[in-house]
Protein backbone atom coordinates (compact mmCIF):
# COMPACT_ATOMS: atom_id res chain seq x y z
CA UNK A 1 0.00 0.00 0.00
CA UNK A 2 1.40 3.39 -0.97
CA UNK A 3 0.58 6.72 0.55
CA UNK A 4 -1.67 9.16 -1.26
CA UNK A 5 0.30 11.40 -3.59
CA UNK A 6 -0.61 15.05 -3.19
CA UNK A 7 0.45 17.99 -5.28
CA UNK A 8 0.64 21.61 -4.24
CA UNK A 9 -0.88 24.62 -5.98
CA UNK A 10 2.13 24.76 -8.33
CA UNK A 11 1.16 21.33 -9.66
CA UNK A 12 4.32 19.63 -8.36
CA UNK A 13 3.76 16.25 -6.77
CA UNK A 14 4.85 15.68 -3.19
CA UNK A 15 5.46 11.93 -3.08
CA UNK A 16 4.43 10.28 0.16
CA UNK A 17 2.51 13.30 1.44
CA UNK A 18 -0.26 12.44 3.85
CA UNK A 19 -2.12 15.76 4.08
CA UNK A 20 -3.29 18.42 1.68
CA UNK A 21 -1.44 21.38 3.21
CA UNK A 22 -3.60 24.50 3.11
CA UNK A 23 -7.24 23.48 3.10
CA UNK A 24 -8.95 23.58 -0.30
CA UNK A 25 -12.21 25.37 -0.99
CA UNK A 26 -13.90 22.24 -2.38
CA UNK A 27 -13.35 18.55 -2.95
CA UNK A 28 -13.79 16.79 -6.30
CA UNK A 29 -14.14 13.00 -6.45
CA UNK A 30 -13.96 10.56 -9.31
CA UNK A 31 -16.80 8.03 -9.23
CA UNK A 32 -15.56 4.66 -10.53
CA UNK A 33 -13.39 2.85 -7.97
CA UNK A 34 -13.35 5.90 -5.71
CA UNK A 35 -17.02 6.16 -4.72
CA UNK A 36 -18.48 3.14 -6.53
CA UNK A 37 -16.60 -0.09 -7.21
CA UNK A 38 -16.58 -1.13 -10.86
CA UNK A 39 -15.31 -4.30 -12.52
CA UNK A 40 -14.99 -4.74 -16.29
CA UNK A 41 -14.57 -8.47 -15.69
CA UNK A 42 -18.30 -8.61 -14.93
CA UNK A 43 -19.01 -6.97 -18.30
CA UNK A 44 -16.82 -9.43 -20.18
CA UNK A 45 -18.39 -12.40 -18.40
CA UNK A 46 -21.92 -11.29 -19.26
CA UNK A 47 -21.08 -10.63 -22.92
CA UNK A 48 -19.33 -13.99 -23.13
CA UNK A 49 -22.36 -15.73 -21.63
CA UNK A 50 -24.64 -14.10 -24.20
CA UNK A 51 -22.26 -15.13 -27.00
CA UNK A 52 -21.64 -18.64 -25.67
CA UNK A 53 -17.88 -18.20 -25.57
CA UNK A 54 -15.13 -17.96 -22.96
CA UNK A 55 -14.77 -14.61 -21.18
CA UNK A 56 -11.02 -14.64 -21.91
CA UNK A 57 -11.85 -14.15 -25.59
CA UNK A 58 -13.69 -10.93 -24.80
CA UNK A 59 -11.13 -9.75 -22.26
CA UNK A 60 -8.27 -10.30 -24.70
CA UNK A 61 -9.88 -8.30 -27.50
CA UNK A 62 -11.44 -5.43 -25.53
CA UNK A 63 -9.63 -2.08 -25.68
CA UNK A 64 -10.21 1.45 -24.42
CA UNK A 65 -10.41 2.54 -28.02
CA UNK A 66 -11.08 5.90 -29.67
CA UNK A 67 -14.70 4.74 -30.00
CA UNK A 68 -14.79 4.07 -26.25
CA UNK A 69 -13.60 7.61 -25.58
CA UNK A 70 -16.04 9.13 -28.09
CA UNK A 71 -18.84 7.18 -26.40
CA UNK A 72 -17.87 8.64 -23.01
CA UNK A 73 -17.88 12.16 -24.49
CA UNK A 74 -21.37 11.60 -25.84
CA UNK A 75 -20.12 12.02 -29.39
CA UNK A 76 -21.56 8.69 -30.56
CA UNK A 77 -24.63 6.74 -29.46
CA UNK A 78 -24.53 3.41 -27.68
CA UNK A 79 -25.75 1.76 -30.88
CA UNK A 80 -22.74 3.08 -32.78
CA UNK A 81 -20.36 2.04 -30.01
CA UNK A 82 -21.88 -1.44 -29.79
CA UNK A 83 -21.50 -1.83 -33.54
CA UNK A 84 -17.79 -1.10 -33.15
CA UNK A 85 -17.63 -3.79 -30.46
CA UNK A 86 -19.19 -6.39 -32.77
CA UNK A 87 -16.17 -5.95 -35.01
CA UNK A 88 -13.43 -5.53 -32.41
CA UNK A 89 -14.65 -8.38 -30.17
CA UNK A 90 -15.83 -10.62 -33.01
CA UNK A 91 -19.09 -11.39 -31.24
CA UNK A 92 -22.57 -11.04 -32.71
CA UNK A 93 -24.74 -9.66 -29.89
CA UNK A 94 -27.74 -7.42 -30.30
CA UNK A 95 -27.85 -3.98 -28.68
CA UNK A 96 -29.93 -5.20 -25.74
CA UNK A 97 -27.37 -7.92 -24.95
CA UNK A 98 -24.49 -5.46 -25.18
CA UNK A 99 -26.32 -3.04 -22.89
CA UNK A 100 -27.12 -5.79 -20.40
CA UNK A 101 -23.43 -6.63 -20.10
CA UNK A 102 -22.32 -3.00 -20.19
CA UNK A 103 -24.43 -2.18 -17.15
CA UNK A 104 -23.16 -5.21 -15.24
CA UNK A 105 -20.00 -3.24 -14.39
CA UNK A 106 -21.26 -1.87 -11.06
CA UNK A 107 -20.32 -3.82 -7.94
CA UNK A 108 -21.46 -1.50 -5.14
CA UNK A 109 -20.32 1.39 -2.99
CA UNK A 110 -16.65 1.46 -2.03
CA UNK A 111 -16.69 0.35 1.60
CA UNK A 112 -16.45 3.26 4.01
CA UNK A 113 -16.68 6.04 1.45
CA UNK A 114 -20.26 7.03 2.23
CA UNK A 115 -19.43 7.99 5.80
CA UNK A 116 -16.24 9.73 4.73
CA UNK A 117 -17.85 11.95 2.09
CA UNK A 118 -20.75 12.74 4.37
CA UNK A 119 -18.32 13.95 7.03
CA UNK A 120 -16.35 15.91 4.45
CA UNK A 121 -19.50 17.53 3.07
CA UNK A 122 -20.20 19.01 6.49
CA UNK A 123 -16.95 20.97 6.20
CA UNK A 124 -16.63 21.76 2.47
CA UNK A 125 -18.73 21.51 -0.69
CA UNK A 126 -18.05 18.24 -2.47
CA UNK A 127 -18.43 17.45 -6.16
CA UNK A 128 -17.96 14.44 -8.44
CA UNK A 129 -16.59 14.16 -11.97
CA UNK A 130 -16.75 10.91 -13.91
CA UNK A 131 -15.71 9.69 -17.33
CA UNK A 132 -18.92 7.86 -18.16
CA UNK A 133 -21.30 6.98 -20.95
CA UNK A 134 -24.94 8.07 -20.90
CA UNK A 135 -26.10 4.52 -20.18
CA UNK A 136 -23.73 4.14 -17.25
CA UNK A 137 -24.56 7.59 -15.91
CA UNK A 138 -28.26 6.75 -16.02
CA UNK A 139 -27.65 3.62 -13.93
CA UNK A 140 -25.23 4.83 -11.27
CA UNK A 141 -26.84 8.22 -10.73
CA UNK A 142 -30.10 6.45 -9.83
CA UNK A 143 -28.82 3.32 -8.13
CA UNK A 144 -26.49 5.25 -5.84
CA UNK A 145 -28.60 8.38 -5.43
CA UNK A 146 -28.39 8.16 -1.63
CA UNK A 147 -24.58 8.16 -1.78
CA UNK A 148 -24.57 11.14 -4.14
CA UNK A 149 -27.14 13.09 -2.14
CA UNK A 150 -24.53 15.08 -0.22
CA UNK A 151 -22.72 16.20 -3.40
CA UNK A 152 -23.27 19.78 -4.52
CA UNK A 153 -23.07 18.72 -8.19
CA UNK A 154 -22.05 15.72 -10.28
CA UNK A 155 -20.34 16.24 -13.65
CA UNK A 156 -20.26 13.60 -16.38
CA UNK A 157 -18.04 13.45 -19.44
CA UNK A 158 -21.00 12.45 -21.61
CA UNK A 159 -22.75 15.76 -20.89
CA UNK A 160 -19.63 17.95 -20.85
CA UNK A 161 -18.37 16.43 -24.13
CA UNK A 162 -14.97 16.38 -22.41
CA UNK A 163 -13.22 13.63 -20.50
CA UNK A 164 -10.29 13.30 -18.14
CA UNK A 165 -7.35 13.78 -18.59
CA UNK A 166 -8.07 16.46 -21.21
CA UNK A 167 -7.03 19.85 -19.74
CA UNK A 168 -10.25 21.44 -20.96
CA UNK A 169 -12.25 18.93 -18.90
CA UNK A 170 -10.73 20.06 -15.59
CA UNK A 171 -11.07 23.71 -16.56
CA UNK A 172 -14.73 23.27 -17.48
CA UNK A 173 -15.51 21.57 -14.17
CA UNK A 174 -13.62 24.22 -12.17
CA UNK A 175 -15.53 26.93 -14.01
CA UNK A 176 -18.84 25.19 -13.26
CA UNK A 177 -17.79 24.95 -9.61
CA UNK A 178 -16.92 28.65 -9.62
CA UNK A 179 -13.45 28.08 -8.20
CA UNK A 180 -9.83 28.50 -9.32
CA UNK A 181 -8.23 25.19 -10.23
CA UNK A 182 -5.68 25.49 -7.43
CA UNK A 183 -8.41 25.72 -4.78
CA UNK A 184 -9.81 22.28 -5.64
CA UNK A 185 -8.57 18.97 -4.22
CA UNK A 186 -9.21 16.13 -6.66
CA UNK A 187 -9.34 12.36 -5.96
CA UNK A 188 -9.02 9.77 -8.74
CA UNK A 189 -7.85 6.17 -8.92
CA UNK A 190 -6.18 6.56 -12.34
CA UNK A 191 -2.64 7.93 -12.46
CA UNK A 192 -3.20 9.48 -15.89
CA UNK A 193 -6.16 11.49 -14.60
CA UNK A 194 -4.31 12.59 -11.47
CA UNK A 195 -1.35 13.78 -13.51
CA UNK A 196 -3.69 15.59 -15.90
CA UNK A 197 -5.26 17.44 -12.99
CA UNK A 198 -1.85 18.40 -11.63
CA UNK A 199 -0.73 19.76 -14.97
CA UNK A 200 -3.55 22.32 -14.96
CA UNK A 201 -2.91 23.33 -11.34
CA UNK A 202 -5.29 21.21 -9.28
CA UNK A 203 -4.06 19.51 -6.16
CA UNK A 204 -4.67 15.82 -6.63
CA UNK A 205 -4.49 12.50 -4.80
CA UNK A 206 -4.24 9.12 -6.48
CA UNK A 207 -6.62 6.78 -4.66
CA UNK A 208 -5.45 3.21 -4.29
CA UNK A 209 -7.60 2.61 -1.22
CA UNK A 210 -9.88 4.55 1.09
CA UNK A 211 -6.84 5.06 3.33
CA UNK A 212 -5.44 7.52 0.78
CA UNK A 213 -8.57 9.64 1.10
CA UNK A 214 -8.47 9.42 4.89
CA UNK A 215 -4.86 10.62 4.98
CA UNK A 216 -5.45 13.49 2.58
CA UNK A 217 -8.48 14.73 4.51
CA UNK A 218 -7.03 14.30 7.98
CA UNK A 219 -6.71 18.09 8.58
CA UNK A 220 -10.31 18.58 7.51
CA UNK A 221 -11.96 15.78 9.45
Amino acid sequence: MTKGRVCGPDGAANEGATTVGALPDALLFDVGNVLIEIDFGRVFARWAAHAGIDADHVRGRFAFSPEFERHERGEITSAVYFESLRHSLSIDLNDAQFLDGWNEIFVGEVAGMRGLVERASARLPIYAFSNTSEDHYRVWSRRYADLLDCFTAVYASCTLALRKPEPAAYRAVAQAMGLPLERILFFDDTAENVEGARRVGMRAVQVESINDVHRALAPLL
